[in-house]
């Protein structure tokens, strides 16, 4: 049975911790945060050791680290693991650009590690049926493809939204890697990518709890189109938005 760590205790820790019960090669041991408080008070729910960042990396116990922390901390989380000899597994986006997410992988080739990174919603039954029906030639040869993603800001529902607009966040990179994902899975590599992007508002106000009417300062794109061309031939559209 492979041994967890979690580090990052926020919104989206606790699926991970739930899911885990359903799997028995898994079991999660401890779990970390930056806000000491919520990573005792998680630990606390789930039955599991509070560590700090560097206690959970040190345990030899740990043979994986998950990765939930927030979207700018993802490569140099997943790299500090790496070093640790942990095999790791993130949160998408895997890293904030292309330069890191190479610097990351061959680390991890280097020291005989694995990288895993959300999503994983391509397993799921609607895309392999796709998949099998387009393996089997019941559409032809595939031409094109488009996805679409536009809805309101998370400043509407998320707890703590702030990051979702700062480097590491937006509809690209929170939202995109699901279809991004799919669209790949489906059609094969991307050869081109060309695209336009707008911040359409400066600021945003928070009508969520338990941060209502605070402001929020937008530094990443919210409304991003894309066209991609496949390598087989096939071209793509894209558009995410944060801007409905």
């Amino acid at each position: 049975m492979a041994k967890v760590g979690i580090i990052g205790c926020g919104n989206i820790s606790g699926i991970y911790l739930q899911a885990d019960k359903k799997f028995p090669i898994l079991q999660t041991v401890a779990c970390a945060d930056l806000d000491v408080a919520r990573a005792k008070a998680k630990a606390e729910e789930y039955g599991i050791k509070a560590y700090s960042v560097d206690e959970l990396l040190a345990d030899p116990e740990i043979d994986i680290v998950i990765n939930l922390t927030i979207p700018a901390a993802h490569g140099k989380v997943a790299m500090a693991a790496i070093e640790a000899g942990k095999h790791v597994y993130s949160e998408k986006p895997l890293a904030l650009d292309r330069a890191e997410g190479r610097q990351l992988l061959e680390m991890a080739a280097a020291k005989g590690l694995r990288v895993g990174n959300a999503p994983d919603t391509f397993l799921g039954g609607g895309i392999q049926t796709c998949r099998k029906l387009i393996d089997d030639g019941w559409i032809g040869e595939p031409l094109g493809a488009t996805a679409f993603m536009m809805a309101p800001g998370h400043e509407r529902w998320h707890p703590d939204p702030d990051f979702f607009y700062q480097p590491g966040g937006g509809p690209m990179f929170d939202m995109g890697p699901y279809y991004v994902t799919a669209l790949v899975s489906l059609l094969g590599p991307v050869r081109r990518v060309t695209g336009s992007t707008r911040a359409t508002y400066k600021e945003r106000t928070i009508t969520s709890q338990p941060k209502f009417g605070q402001k929020i300062q937008v530094n990443v794109p919210t409304y991003v189109a894309g066209l991609l061309d496949f390598t087989a031939g096939a071209i793509g559209t894209i558009i995410t938005s944060f801007d409905t």
